[in-house]
Protein backbone atom coordinates (compact mmCIF):
# COMPACT_ATOMS: atom_id res chain seq x y z
CA UNK A 1 0.00 0.00 0.00
CA UNK A 2 1.51 3.33 -1.07
CA UNK A 3 1.61 6.35 1.21
CA UNK A 4 -0.91 9.08 0.40
CA UNK A 5 0.26 12.08 -1.55
CA UNK A 6 1.54 14.87 0.72
CA UNK A 7 -0.76 17.81 1.32
CA UNK A 8 0.09 20.71 -0.97
CA UNK A 9 0.18 23.92 1.07
CA UNK A 10 -1.16 26.35 -1.50
CA UNK A 11 -0.75 29.77 0.20
CA UNK A 12 -4.06 31.03 1.51
CA UNK A 13 -6.01 27.99 0.31
CA UNK A 14 -5.22 25.09 2.65
CA UNK A 15 -8.42 23.48 3.95
CA UNK A 16 -9.18 22.29 7.46
CA UNK A 17 -9.33 18.81 5.98
CA UNK A 18 -5.73 19.12 4.81
CA UNK A 19 -4.60 20.40 8.20
CA UNK A 20 -6.45 17.45 9.76
CA UNK A 21 -4.61 15.05 7.43
CA UNK A 22 -1.27 16.55 8.44
CA UNK A 23 -2.18 16.22 12.13
CA UNK A 24 -3.02 12.56 11.50
CA UNK A 25 0.35 11.97 9.82
CA UNK A 26 0.14 13.07 6.18
CA UNK A 27 3.18 14.57 4.52
CA UNK A 28 3.19 18.17 3.29
CA UNK A 29 5.03 20.44 0.89
CA UNK A 30 4.81 23.84 -0.77
CA UNK A 31 3.73 24.04 -4.41
CA UNK A 32 6.62 24.59 -6.80
CA UNK A 33 5.36 28.01 -7.87
CA UNK A 34 6.08 29.37 -4.38
CA UNK A 35 9.83 29.20 -4.93
CA UNK A 36 10.23 32.38 -7.04
CA UNK A 37 7.90 34.29 -4.70
CA UNK A 38 9.94 33.30 -1.66
CA UNK A 39 13.21 34.08 -3.46
CA UNK A 40 11.98 37.54 -4.45
CA UNK A 41 11.06 38.24 -0.84
CA UNK A 42 14.60 37.39 0.28
CA UNK A 43 16.03 39.55 -2.49
CA UNK A 44 13.87 42.43 -1.30
CA UNK A 45 15.49 42.18 2.14
CA UNK A 46 18.88 42.68 0.47
CA UNK A 47 17.62 45.72 -1.41
CA UNK A 48 16.11 47.22 1.75
CA UNK A 49 19.37 46.72 3.65
CA UNK A 50 21.34 48.40 0.86
CA UNK A 51 19.58 51.67 1.63
CA UNK A 52 21.27 51.75 5.05
CA UNK A 53 18.09 52.50 6.96
CA UNK A 54 17.24 50.89 10.31
CA UNK A 55 14.72 48.08 9.86
CA UNK A 56 13.29 46.30 12.89
CA UNK A 57 14.67 42.83 13.43
CA UNK A 58 16.91 42.96 10.37
CA UNK A 59 19.55 45.42 11.50
CA UNK A 60 18.19 46.34 14.95
CA UNK A 61 17.68 44.58 18.25
CA UNK A 62 14.38 42.99 19.23
CA UNK A 63 11.48 43.96 21.47
CA UNK A 64 12.53 46.72 23.85
CA UNK A 65 15.91 46.78 22.07
CA UNK A 66 14.35 47.76 18.73
CA UNK A 67 16.07 51.14 18.74
CA UNK A 68 19.54 49.57 19.06
CA UNK A 69 21.28 49.51 15.66
CA UNK A 70 23.35 46.44 14.75
CA UNK A 71 26.44 46.69 12.49
CA UNK A 72 26.22 45.10 9.06
CA UNK A 73 29.05 42.72 9.97
CA UNK A 74 26.93 41.26 12.77
CA UNK A 75 23.66 40.69 10.92
CA UNK A 76 24.07 36.92 10.55
CA UNK A 77 25.13 36.63 14.17
CA UNK A 78 22.07 38.70 15.18
CA UNK A 79 19.75 36.15 13.62
CA UNK A 80 21.52 33.22 15.24
CA UNK A 81 21.50 34.98 18.60
CA UNK A 82 17.76 35.60 18.55
CA UNK A 83 17.11 31.91 17.97
CA UNK A 84 19.44 30.76 20.75
CA UNK A 85 18.40 33.40 23.27
CA UNK A 86 14.69 32.84 22.70
CA UNK A 87 14.87 29.04 22.94
CA UNK A 88 14.03 29.33 26.63
CA UNK A 89 10.93 27.19 26.98
CA UNK A 90 10.23 24.63 29.67
CA UNK A 91 7.80 21.88 30.57
CA UNK A 92 6.72 18.72 28.82
CA UNK A 93 7.52 18.10 25.19
CA UNK A 94 4.93 19.25 22.67
CA UNK A 95 3.30 16.19 21.07
CA UNK A 96 4.99 15.13 17.85
CA UNK A 97 1.78 15.54 15.82
CA UNK A 98 1.42 19.13 17.02
CA UNK A 99 5.03 19.99 16.17
CA UNK A 100 4.50 18.62 12.65
CA UNK A 101 1.51 20.95 12.36
CA UNK A 102 3.73 23.82 13.54
CA UNK A 103 6.24 23.02 10.81
CA UNK A 104 3.53 22.87 8.14
CA UNK A 105 1.95 26.12 9.34
CA UNK A 106 5.29 27.93 9.27
CA UNK A 107 6.02 26.54 5.81
CA UNK A 108 2.62 27.71 4.52
CA UNK A 109 3.27 31.15 5.95
CA UNK A 110 6.62 31.39 4.15
CA UNK A 111 4.88 30.42 0.91
CA UNK A 112 3.24 33.85 0.75
CA UNK A 113 6.63 35.47 0.14
CA UNK A 114 6.19 38.07 2.87
CA UNK A 115 8.76 36.88 5.40
CA UNK A 116 12.06 37.61 3.64
CA UNK A 117 13.52 34.12 4.03
CA UNK A 118 15.47 32.24 1.39
CA UNK A 119 14.09 29.20 -0.38
CA UNK A 120 16.69 27.10 1.50
CA UNK A 121 14.84 27.72 4.78
CA UNK A 122 11.56 26.43 3.41
CA UNK A 123 13.20 23.46 1.71
CA UNK A 124 14.95 22.37 4.93
CA UNK A 125 11.62 22.32 6.81
CA UNK A 126 10.16 20.22 4.00
CA UNK A 127 13.12 17.86 4.00
CA UNK A 128 13.02 17.38 7.77
CA UNK A 129 9.33 16.54 7.68
CA UNK A 130 9.83 14.14 4.78
CA UNK A 131 12.52 12.26 6.72
CA UNK A 132 10.52 12.10 9.94
CA UNK A 133 12.71 14.64 11.76
CA UNK A 134 10.56 16.50 14.27
CA UNK A 135 12.04 19.16 16.58
CA UNK A 136 11.73 18.66 20.33
CA UNK A 137 9.75 21.67 21.57
CA UNK A 138 9.06 22.36 25.27
CA UNK A 139 5.38 23.25 25.59
CA UNK A 140 5.56 26.13 28.07
CA UNK A 141 6.88 29.64 27.55
CA UNK A 142 4.57 31.48 25.16
CA UNK A 143 2.16 34.26 26.11
CA UNK A 144 0.69 34.35 22.62
CA UNK A 145 2.03 37.66 21.40
CA UNK A 146 5.18 38.80 19.67
CA UNK A 147 4.58 35.37 18.28
CA UNK A 148 4.98 32.07 20.09
CA UNK A 149 8.58 33.05 20.57
CA UNK A 150 10.04 30.38 22.86
CA UNK A 151 8.37 27.34 21.25
CA UNK A 152 9.13 28.53 17.73
CA UNK A 153 12.72 29.29 18.77
CA UNK A 154 13.15 25.66 19.84
CA UNK A 155 11.84 24.56 16.46
CA UNK A 156 14.08 27.06 14.66
CA UNK A 157 17.13 26.03 16.69
CA UNK A 158 17.10 22.57 15.14
CA UNK A 159 17.39 24.12 11.67
CA UNK A 160 20.75 25.61 12.69
CA UNK A 161 21.94 22.41 14.36
CA UNK A 162 21.05 23.25 17.95
CA UNK A 163 18.64 21.55 20.34
CA UNK A 164 17.22 18.08 19.82
CA UNK A 165 15.25 16.27 17.13
CA UNK A 166 12.90 13.32 17.46
CA UNK A 167 13.89 10.93 14.67
CA UNK A 168 12.63 7.50 13.55
CA UNK A 169 15.67 6.12 15.42
CA UNK A 170 15.04 8.06 18.62
CA UNK A 171 15.95 11.46 20.02
CA UNK A 172 19.26 12.88 18.84
CA UNK A 173 21.17 16.16 19.05
CA UNK A 174 19.94 18.28 16.15
CA UNK A 175 23.23 18.48 14.24
CA UNK A 176 23.72 14.72 14.49
CA UNK A 177 20.14 14.04 13.36
CA UNK A 178 20.45 16.35 10.36
CA UNK A 179 23.76 14.87 9.26
CA UNK A 180 22.44 11.31 9.61
CA UNK A 181 19.58 12.28 7.30
CA UNK A 182 21.92 13.84 4.74
CA UNK A 183 20.94 17.42 5.63
CA UNK A 184 23.04 20.44 6.56
CA UNK A 185 22.22 23.01 9.24
CA UNK A 186 21.40 26.50 8.01
CA UNK A 187 23.50 29.62 8.32
CA UNK A 188 20.75 32.16 8.86
CA UNK A 189 20.62 35.28 6.73
CA UNK A 190 19.13 38.68 7.57
CA UNK A 191 15.55 38.49 8.87
CA UNK A 192 15.46 34.67 8.84
CA UNK A 193 15.80 34.03 12.56
CA UNK A 194 13.08 36.54 13.35
CA UNK A 195 10.84 35.13 10.62
CA UNK A 196 11.14 31.65 12.11
CA UNK A 197 10.29 32.92 15.61
CA UNK A 198 7.56 35.43 14.87
CA UNK A 199 4.14 33.93 14.32
CA UNK A 200 1.26 32.10 15.94
CA UNK A 201 2.08 28.62 14.62
CA UNK A 202 2.51 26.98 18.05
CA UNK A 203 -0.82 28.25 19.40
CA UNK A 204 -2.58 27.60 16.10
CA UNK A 205 -1.23 24.04 15.88
CA UNK A 206 -2.46 23.20 19.38
CA UNK A 207 -5.84 24.84 18.69
CA UNK A 208 -6.25 22.90 15.44
CA UNK A 209 -5.32 19.67 17.22
CA UNK A 210 -7.98 20.43 19.83
CA UNK A 211 -10.54 21.10 17.11
CA UNK A 212 -9.79 17.82 15.35
CA UNK A 213 -10.09 15.84 18.59
CA UNK A 214 -13.29 17.72 19.45
CA UNK A 215 -14.69 16.67 16.07
CA UNK A 216 -14.47 12.98 17.00
CA UNK A 217 -15.73 13.76 20.50
CA UNK A 218 -18.79 15.65 19.25
CA UNK A 219 -19.88 12.99 16.79
CA UNK A 220 -19.30 10.18 19.31
CA UNK A 221 -21.40 12.06 21.87
CA UNK A 222 -24.30 12.18 19.40
CA UNK A 223 -24.16 8.38 19.18
CA UNK A 224 -23.94 7.82 22.94
CA UNK A 225 -26.63 10.44 23.54
CA UNK A 226 -28.99 8.56 21.25
CA UNK A 227 -28.10 5.30 23.02
CA UNK A 228 -28.82 6.86 26.41
CA UNK A 229 -32.19 8.07 25.13
CA UNK A 230 -32.97 4.50 24.13
CA UNK A 231 -31.73 3.06 27.43
CA UNK A 232 -33.97 5.44 29.38
CA UNK A 233 -36.85 4.85 26.94
CA UNK A 234 -36.81 8.53 26.18
CA UNK A 235 -38.83 10.23 23.47
CA UNK A 236 -37.60 11.25 20.05
CA UNK A 237 -40.40 13.82 19.73
CA UNK A 238 -38.08 16.64 20.94
CA UNK A 239 -35.92 15.90 17.88
CA UNK A 240 -38.76 16.72 15.44
CA UNK A 241 -37.26 18.99 12.77
CA UNK A 242 -40.20 21.39 12.93
CA UNK A 243 -39.25 22.41 16.46
CA UNK A 244 -35.72 23.33 15.48
CA UNK A 245 -36.52 25.07 12.24
CA UNK A 246 -38.55 27.56 14.24
CA UNK A 247 -35.45 28.50 16.23
CA UNK A 248 -33.27 28.58 13.07
CA UNK A 249 -29.86 27.67 14.51
CA UNK A 250 -28.08 25.48 11.96
CA UNK A 251 -26.21 23.39 14.52
CA UNK A 252 -29.40 22.68 16.43
CA UNK A 253 -31.21 21.58 13.27
CA UNK A 254 -28.30 19.37 12.20
CA UNK A 255 -28.05 17.78 15.64
CA UNK A 256 -31.76 16.99 15.81
CA UNK A 257 -31.62 15.46 12.34
CA UNK A 258 -28.71 13.26 13.42
CA UNK A 259 -30.40 12.06 16.60
CA UNK A 260 -33.57 11.17 14.67
CA UNK A 261 -31.54 9.28 12.09
CA UNK A 262 -29.65 7.37 14.78
CA UNK A 263 -32.91 6.24 16.42
CA UNK A 264 -34.86 5.59 13.23
CA UNK A 265 -36.54 2.17 13.21
CA UNK A 266 -35.99 1.45 16.90
CA UNK A 267 -38.27 -1.20 18.42
CA UNK A 268 -37.38 0.14 21.87
CA UNK A 269 -38.79 3.54 20.88
CA UNK A 270 -41.86 1.96 19.29
CA UNK A 271 -42.60 0.07 22.52
CA UNK A 272 -43.51 3.21 24.45
CA UNK A 273 -44.95 5.51 21.81
CA UNK A 274 -48.31 5.25 23.57
CA UNK A 275 -49.29 4.82 27.18
CA UNK A 276 -46.12 6.35 28.61
CA UNK A 277 -47.06 8.39 31.70
CA UNK A 278 -43.92 10.53 31.40
CA UNK A 279 -44.80 13.79 29.67
CA UNK A 280 -41.30 15.16 29.25
CA UNK A 281 -37.78 13.76 29.54
CA UNK A 282 -35.01 15.35 31.62
CA UNK A 283 -33.09 18.12 29.90
CA UNK A 284 -30.04 15.89 29.34
CA UNK A 285 -32.16 13.92 26.86
CA UNK A 286 -34.72 16.42 25.65
CA UNK A 287 -32.37 19.37 25.12
CA UNK A 288 -29.60 17.53 23.28
CA UNK A 289 -30.26 19.42 20.02
CA UNK A 290 -30.12 22.77 21.81
CA UNK A 291 -26.96 22.05 23.83
CA UNK A 292 -25.04 19.97 21.31
CA UNK A 293 -26.24 22.15 18.44
CA UNK A 294 -24.89 25.26 20.14
CA UNK A 295 -21.58 23.47 20.70
CA UNK A 296 -21.53 22.52 17.02
CA UNK A 297 -22.09 26.12 15.94
CA UNK A 298 -19.31 27.31 18.25
CA UNK A 299 -16.89 24.66 17.00
CA UNK A 300 -17.68 25.56 13.41
CA UNK A 301 -17.03 29.23 14.11
CA UNK A 302 -13.75 28.36 15.82
CA UNK A 303 -12.85 26.23 12.80
CA UNK A 304 -13.44 29.15 10.44
CA UNK A 305 -11.25 31.41 12.57
CA UNK A 306 -8.45 28.86 12.72
CA UNK A 307 -8.64 28.12 9.00
CA UNK A 308 -8.23 31.83 8.31
CA UNK A 309 -5.32 32.08 10.75
CA UNK A 310 -3.60 29.01 9.35
CA UNK A 311 -3.77 30.46 5.84
CA UNK A 312 -2.42 33.87 6.77
CA UNK A 313 0.93 35.42 7.65
CA UNK A 314 1.63 36.28 11.29
CA UNK A 315 5.23 37.41 10.85
CA UNK A 316 6.68 40.83 11.67
CA UNK A 317 7.97 42.90 10.00
CA UNK A 318 6.38 41.92 6.72
CA UNK A 319 8.29 42.24 3.48
CA UNK A 320 6.51 43.69 0.45
CA UNK A 321 8.82 42.89 -2.42
CA UNK A 322 6.90 44.90 -5.02
CA UNK A 323 7.78 48.12 -3.24
CA UNK A 324 10.84 47.01 -1.27
CA UNK A 325 9.17 47.87 2.02
CA UNK A 326 9.45 46.25 5.45
CA UNK A 327 6.34 47.17 7.43
CA UNK A 328 6.14 46.59 11.17
CA UNK A 329 2.76 45.65 12.54
CA UNK A 330 1.16 43.25 15.00
CA UNK A 331 0.06 40.18 13.05
CA UNK A 332 1.97 38.08 15.59
CA UNK A 333 -0.69 38.88 18.21
CA UNK A 334 -2.65 35.64 18.62
CA UNK A 335 -5.93 37.14 19.84
CA UNK A 336 -8.01 35.37 17.14
CA UNK A 337 -6.44 32.03 18.09
CA UNK A 338 -7.05 32.69 21.77
CA UNK A 339 -10.74 33.39 21.19
CA UNK A 340 -11.04 30.27 19.02
CA UNK A 341 -9.31 28.12 21.64
CA UNK A 342 -11.60 29.44 24.37
CA UNK A 343 -14.63 28.64 22.22
CA UNK A 344 -13.40 25.08 21.68
CA UNK A 345 -12.71 24.66 25.39
CA UNK A 346 -16.21 25.73 26.35
CA UNK A 347 -17.79 23.50 23.72
CA UNK A 348 -15.74 20.48 24.84
CA UNK A 349 -16.70 21.18 28.44
CA UNK A 350 -20.42 21.29 27.60
CA UNK A 351 -20.34 18.18 25.41
CA UNK A 352 -18.91 16.25 28.33
CA UNK A 353 -21.08 17.96 30.91
CA UNK A 354 -24.42 16.98 29.40
CA UNK A 355 -23.09 13.46 28.77
CA UNK A 356 -22.21 13.11 32.45
CA UNK A 357 -25.76 14.15 33.34
CA UNK A 358 -27.06 11.36 31.10
CA UNK A 359 -24.84 8.85 32.91
CA UNK A 360 -26.14 10.12 36.26
CA UNK A 361 -29.71 9.79 34.98
CA UNK A 362 -29.15 6.22 33.80
CA UNK A 363 -27.77 4.98 37.14
CA UNK A 364 -30.65 6.58 39.08
CA UNK A 365 -33.68 4.25 39.07
CA UNK A 366 -36.00 7.11 39.98
CA UNK A 367 -35.22 8.76 36.63
CA UNK A 368 -34.31 5.92 34.29
CA UNK A 369 -36.64 3.20 35.63
CA UNK A 370 -33.70 0.86 35.22
CA UNK A 371 -32.09 -1.21 38.01
CA UNK A 372 -30.03 0.92 40.40
CA UNK A 373 -26.56 1.58 39.00
CA UNK A 374 -27.40 -0.62 36.02
CA UNK A 375 -26.65 -3.88 37.79
CA UNK A 376 -29.09 -6.82 37.94
CA UNK A 377 -28.30 -7.33 41.64
CA UNK A 378 -27.79 -3.91 43.29
CA UNK A 379 -26.45 -4.05 46.81
CA UNK A 380 -24.31 -7.12 46.29
CA UNK A 381 -22.96 -5.29 43.22
CA UNK A 382 -22.18 -1.60 42.81
CA UNK A 383 -22.39 -1.70 39.01
CA UNK A 384 -21.81 1.68 37.43
CA UNK A 385 -21.75 3.63 40.70
CA UNK A 386 -18.11 4.66 40.55
CA UNK A 387 -17.75 5.13 36.79
CA UNK A 388 -20.34 7.89 37.19
CA UNK A 389 -18.20 9.39 39.96
CA UNK A 390 -15.19 9.24 37.66
CA UNK A 391 -17.18 11.02 34.95
CA UNK A 392 -18.19 13.71 37.44
CA UNK A 393 -14.55 14.18 38.47
CA UNK A 394 -13.42 14.57 34.86
CA UNK A 395 -16.16 17.06 34.06
CA UNK A 396 -15.36 19.18 37.09
CA UNK A 397 -11.71 19.21 36.01
CA UNK A 398 -12.78 20.38 32.56
CA UNK A 399 -14.94 23.11 34.06
CA UNK A 400 -11.92 24.44 35.91
CA UNK A 401 -9.88 24.37 32.68
CA UNK A 402 -12.59 26.01 30.58
CA UNK A 403 -12.18 29.48 32.11
CA UNK A 404 -11.36 31.84 29.21
CA UNK A 405 -7.64 32.35 28.75
CA UNK A 406 -7.97 35.33 26.43
CA UNK A 407 -9.20 37.63 29.20
CA UNK A 408 -5.81 37.36 30.92
CA UNK A 409 -2.77 39.43 30.02
CA UNK A 410 0.63 40.20 31.51
CA UNK A 411 3.19 42.75 30.27
CA UNK A 412 6.49 41.41 28.91
CA UNK A 413 9.73 42.74 27.40
CA UNK A 414 10.02 45.69 29.79
CA UNK A 415 6.43 46.77 28.98
CA UNK A 416 7.10 47.07 25.26
CA UNK A 417 4.79 44.09 24.78
CA UNK A 418 2.12 45.27 27.19
CA UNK A 419 -0.94 43.28 26.10
CA UNK A 420 -0.75 39.61 25.20
CA UNK A 421 -3.34 37.02 24.17
CA UNK A 422 -2.49 33.93 26.23
CA UNK A 423 -3.45 31.91 23.15
CA UNK A 424 -0.85 29.25 23.96
CA UNK A 425 -2.41 28.67 27.38
CA UNK A 426 -5.87 28.50 25.84
CA UNK A 427 -4.81 26.08 23.10
CA UNK A 428 -2.50 23.80 25.09
CA UNK A 429 -5.26 22.70 27.50
CA UNK A 430 -7.53 21.45 24.71
CA UNK A 431 -6.02 18.00 24.17
CA UNK A 432 -6.20 17.20 27.88
CA UNK A 433 -9.78 18.46 28.01
CA UNK A 434 -10.69 16.28 25.02
CA UNK A 435 -9.07 13.30 26.73
CA UNK A 436 -11.25 13.90 29.80
CA UNK A 437 -14.42 14.30 27.78
CA UNK A 438 -13.56 11.24 25.67
CA UNK A 439 -13.40 9.16 28.83
CA UNK A 440 -16.80 10.50 29.88
CA UNK A 441 -18.31 9.57 26.50
CA UNK A 442 -16.74 6.12 26.83
CA UNK A 443 -18.37 5.67 30.25
CA UNK A 444 -21.69 6.76 28.74
CA UNK A 445 -21.22 4.21 25.97
CA UNK A 446 -20.77 1.44 28.54
CA UNK A 447 -23.69 2.61 30.65
CA UNK A 448 -26.10 3.21 27.75
CA UNK A 449 -25.41 -0.17 26.16
CA UNK A 450 -25.85 -1.83 29.55
CA UNK A 451 -29.16 0.02 29.94
CA UNK A 452 -30.34 -1.13 26.53
CA UNK A 453 -29.50 -4.72 27.52
CA UNK A 454 -32.31 -4.60 30.08
CA UNK A 455 -34.86 -4.03 27.28
CA UNK A 456 -34.13 -7.36 25.55
CA UNK A 457 -35.56 -8.83 23.42
CA UNK A 458 -36.42 -5.33 22.15
CA UNK A 459 -33.75 -3.90 19.92
CA UNK A 460 -32.78 -0.39 18.98
CA UNK A 461 -32.23 0.96 15.48
CA UNK A 462 -29.87 -0.69 13.06
CA UNK A 463 -27.35 2.12 13.56
CA UNK A 464 -27.35 1.86 17.35
CA UNK A 465 -27.40 -1.93 17.35
CA UNK A 466 -24.23 -1.83 15.24
CA UNK A 467 -22.63 0.36 17.90
CA UNK A 468 -23.78 -1.97 20.66
CA UNK A 469 -22.35 -4.87 18.71
CA UNK A 470 -18.89 -3.36 18.33
CA UNK A 471 -18.73 -2.64 22.07
CA UNK A 472 -19.94 -6.11 23.00
CA UNK A 473 -17.20 -7.71 20.90
CA UNK A 474 -14.74 -6.21 23.39
CA UNK A 475 -16.72 -5.68 26.60
CA UNK A 476 -19.32 -8.19 27.84
CA UNK A 477 -22.41 -7.15 29.78
CA UNK A 478 -21.78 -6.36 33.44
CA UNK A 479 -23.73 -9.06 35.27
CA UNK A 480 -21.55 -9.06 38.40
CA UNK A 481 -18.92 -6.60 39.53
CA UNK A 482 -15.51 -7.03 37.96
CA UNK A 483 -12.37 -4.98 37.39
CA UNK A 484 -13.84 -2.08 35.38
CA UNK A 485 -10.66 -0.29 34.36
CA UNK A 486 -9.94 -2.62 31.39
CA UNK A 487 -13.54 -2.21 30.18
CA UNK A 488 -13.21 1.56 30.35
CA UNK A 489 -9.91 1.56 28.48
CA UNK A 490 -11.41 -0.51 25.66
CA UNK A 491 -14.38 1.83 25.43
CA UNK A 492 -12.10 4.87 25.43
CA UNK A 493 -10.16 3.32 22.55
CA UNK A 494 -13.36 2.81 20.55
CA UNK A 495 -14.42 6.43 21.07
CA UNK A 496 -11.00 7.97 20.42
CA UNK A 497 -10.49 6.00 17.21
CA UNK A 498 -13.86 7.06 15.80
CA UNK A 499 -14.94 3.40 15.70
CA UNK A 500 -18.37 3.97 17.21
CA UNK A 501 -19.11 6.75 14.73
CA UNK A 502 -18.05 4.47 11.90
CA UNK A 503 -20.14 1.63 13.28
CA UNK A 504 -23.27 3.79 13.29
CA UNK A 505 -22.89 4.15 9.54
CA UNK A 506 -24.72 7.49 9.40
CA UNK A 507 -23.37 10.79 8.11
CA UNK A 508 -23.19 12.81 11.30
CA UNK A 509 -22.63 16.59 11.35
CA UNK A 510 -19.08 17.77 11.80
CA UNK A 511 -17.55 21.01 13.05
CA UNK A 512 -14.81 20.98 10.43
Amino acid sequence: MTDPEPAVLAPGAVTLGQWRDIYRGSGFRLPDDCEPVIAESAAAVGRILSRGEPVYGINTGFGKLASTRVDDADLARLQRNIVLSHAAGTGDDTPRAVVRLMMALKLASFGHGASGVRVDVARLIEAMAERGLVPVVPAQGSVGASGDLAPLAHMAATLIGEGEIDTPSGRLPAREALEAAGLKPLELGPKEGLALLNGTQFSTAFALAGLFEAEILFRSALVTGALSTEAAKGSDAPFDRRIHELRRHAGQIDTADALRALMDGSAIRASHLRGDDRVQDPYCLRCQPQVMGAALDVLRQAGRMLETEANGVSDNPLIFAATDEALSGGNFHAEPVAFAADMIAMAVCEIGSIAERRIAMLVDPALSRLPAFLTPRPGLNSGFMIPQVTAAALISENKQRAYPAVVDSIPTSANQEDHVSMAAHGARRLLAMCDNATAVIAIELLAAVQGCDFHAPLRSSQALESVRGILRTQVPALDDDRHLYPDMQKAIGLVRSGAIVAAAGIALPSPC
